[in-house]
């Protein structure tokens, strides 16, 4: 794969459409609506040469994107691309003071907001956002005496068409912001040509996507794997994103599936399971016909949640490993080659070390320190130098997770390096214990940390949400003790097992196990 030195993202995963007579083609369904390729571009140049005339937004300047999924996200993530501007996507699951802390990170000095998310704005007064000049009302009435401007006056504005920014390959495009499963989040500066590595390397070369494909994904498109799924793939390779804005409940997701019949689903552990959970009342089951792979990432995908969903549905999933650094997934299992509770096998243009904490390799089958070599990986970290020089090491970026290879290739999953435990001098992985407790007819969901017992010495604790109309007691927690007990070593065995109604989450669905390590577990269990 060759990419200019000159390259804009716009012009390729847009404008590009046009020049190859793919114009009347569907880029976008959401609901009732219907985009194609033509209108897509006509917008995504309205969108960026109005904010370029109208609000003054300059070359490298960023515009923080609070949007809900639909098509209006990608005419301004576009739009500010094809001008050279740097759009922000922001996580619209967070509060006003996480909002407030990426506005002044970044110095946007204009935010396109979702009408449903202005009330995150409201509360930051325009002395502690300064920079901050315009805000852009997408899918509502804009308040001009407040300042602020309609996005579909915007668009009206401007010019349907104009050639893309000259921009080099390595210029800055867009930043996504870390998720936040380890603490605060780090603005990741992702770089003109990291969309189109991602598109060649995953989706074309793992999954083989098309322009006959018509992906739909319930990460949405704030979130790095949100990004690709219904972002950037499809729009690379031609084929239609499906993009749905409301809550993404089991039973919503089962209408998209059944309205709009895609080909390829991208989720989470997390959904998978309350897929799962989800039944009709009467009649056949949900139909998932349509779909001919499932993908899923954000964290390990337990092996009994694969095994539920192929036998139910008959869809494989391909579970995989990606991060906000790298952009996208970089370790994947392949279609009919899937080994359920694997990461996959590394995919084709990066490179893989497995170390330990010294930087020495670590021998096959042994846990270690997981670090990626790849175009894709983001330039650094906004304003934070003394972390990326502890993240990223030259070519090679540190992953933060804990990984062995098996012999035939196969990447495994141990936790994240801070969620690891060290248990009698011996390392144990709060994921497989956790795999463990998932085969447990109680238990939905769950979650391993370590605390210090009363001679300070770190033992595994469970924190465990119980399936529906079952009640959570000291009895069921000393039979969930034993049930790890007999299938795993003694040292693994959880010490405490308290019940919860939820895990702490983060949006994208990654269980926060820092903050479980905050609240000791029950004593009592």
């Amino acid at each position: 794969m060759t990419i200019p030195d000159t390259f804009n993202a716009a012009d390729y995963f847009i404008d590009r459409h046009l020049r190859e007579a793919r114009g009347s083609k569907v880029a976008i369904e959401c609901g009732d609506e219907r985009v194609t390729y033509a209108e897509l571009a006509e917008r995504v140049s309205r969108a960026g040469s109005a904010l370029r005339a109208r609000l003054d937004v300059r070359i490298e300047e960023r515009v923080v994107l609070l949007m809900p999924d639909g098509p209006a996200f990608l005419y301004a993530f576009f739009g500010a691309i094809k001008v050279g501007a740097v759009p922000v996507p922001v996580n619209t699951l967070w509060t006003s003071a996480d909002v407030e802390y990426v506005l002044n990170d970044s110095r946007a000095r204009v935010a396109v907001v979702g009408e449903g998310l202005l009330h995150l704005l409201a509360g930051i007064s325009p002395e502690r956002r300064p920079r901050l000049r315009h805000i852009v009302v997408a899918g509502g009435e804009a308040r001009a005496a407040e300042g602020q401007v309609g996005f579909d006056a915007l668009l009206a504005d401007g010019e349907p068409s104009f050639d893309a920014e000259p921009t080099s390959k390595d210029d800055a495009a867009f930043w996504l912001y870390s998720s936040g499963s380890t603490g605060a989040p780090k603005g990741c500066v992702h770089l003109q040509h990291d969309m189109r590595v991602c598109t060649e390397l995953y989706a074309r070369n793992v999954l083989g996507m098309s322009e006959a494909d018509r992906c739909f994904s319930v990460a949405r498109l704030f979130f790095a794997y949100g990004l690709g799924n219904g972002g950037y793939c499809p729009l690379g390779v031609g084929a239609t994103t499906i993009l749905w804005p409301g809550a993404p409940t089991a039973a919503n997701v089962f209408a998209v599936i059944e309205r709009h019949r895609p080909t390829l689903f991208f989720s989470v552990p997390t959904n998978y399971g309350m897929l799962l959970a989800q039944h009709r009342d009467e009649g056949p089951d949900f139909d998932l016909s349509s779909i001919r792979q499932g993908v899923s990432a954000g964290e390990a995908l337990p092996p009994v949640l694969f095994e539920r969903f192929r036998q139910r549905f008959g869809v494989e999933i391909l579970d995989g490993i990606g991060s906000t650094e790298v952009l996208h997934i970089f370790i994947s299992n392949r279609a009919g080659r899937v080994r359920p509770g694997s990461s996959g096998l590394l995919v084709e243009g990066y490179e893989v070390r497995i170390v330990d904490d010294e930087g020495r390799p670590v021998p096959c089958g042994e846990v270690g320190n997981l670090l990626i070599k790849g175009d894709s990986t983001c330039a650094f970290y906004w304003n934070q130098h003394e972390k990326t020089k502890a993240t990223i090491e030259g070519h090679w970026i540190r992953t933060g997770d804990k990984y062995h290879q098996d012999e035939d290739g196969y990447f495994w999953y141990a936790g994240r390096s801070d969620d690891m435990l060290k248990v009698g001098g011996i390392w144990v992985s709060p994921v497989e214990v956790e795999n463990i407790l998932l085969e447990h007819p109680a238990v939905k969901e769950c979650a391993v940390a370590g605390h210090p017992d009363h001679d300070r010495l770190v033992k595994p604790a469970a924190y465990v949400v119980l399936r529906p109309g079952v009640e959570g007691s000291p009895e069921l927690a000393i039979e969930l003790q034993q049930w790890v007990r007999s299938r795993l070593a003694e040292y693994k065995r959880p010490r405490w097992v308290r019940f919860l109604s939820e895990l702490p989450k983060t949006a994208t669905g990654k269980t926060q196990r820092f903050k479980l390590r905050q609240h000791p577990p029950d004593p009592a269990h």
